[in-house]
């Protein structure tokens, strides 16, 4: 037994193990559509006419995407593990703003092809489920 635990009821564990897979599925999806929207645009801007102000503005909404998703995905990660609702509450601040720009990528880019509606819907609900979860986790964390 362990010094400080000594007379005391062991505590369960509140860390989620569903909300840990959907991270690192989350962790997964977003590094696949990050590469596959990158090609997209490369050859969308090569095949079709898409102006260079509106490539600039799809590839740096692309890349604040992709450069919020490692620290999102950290949070999520240490705050589940730590059950402390402070980093999760951070990552699900940070999976609302991933999720505005997956619709960007959804709804509003320049062109939008049948495999950008596919892979962002796809995002979508995994951050969708994600934010379900860590809500849920910070609850518990709470109560």
């Amino acid at each position: 037994m362990a010094a400080g635990r000594r007379g005391s009821a062991p505590s369960a564990a509140l860390s989620s193990v569903p909300l840990q897979m959907l991270l690192c599925l989350g962790g997964t999806c977003s590094a696949l559509h990050f590469l596959a929207t990158l090609l997209m645009i490369g050859y969308k801007s090569q095949v079709f006419s898409y102006p260079q102000d509106h490539l600039a503005l799809d590839l740096a909404l692309l890349l604040l995407m992709g450069t919020l998703e490692a620290p999102r995905i950290y949070l999520g990660t240490k705050g589940n593990l730590t059950e402390a609702e402070g980093p999760l509450a951070a990552s699900l601040a940070l999976t609302g703003a991933s999720t505005l720009l997956s619709v960007y990528f959804l709804l509003w880019q320049t062109l939008v092809l049948w495999a950008d509606s596919v892979l962002s819907a796809m995002l979508l609900a995994v951050h969708g489920l994600e934010a379900v979860l860590q809500v849920v986790a910070i609850a518990a964390f709470l109560g």
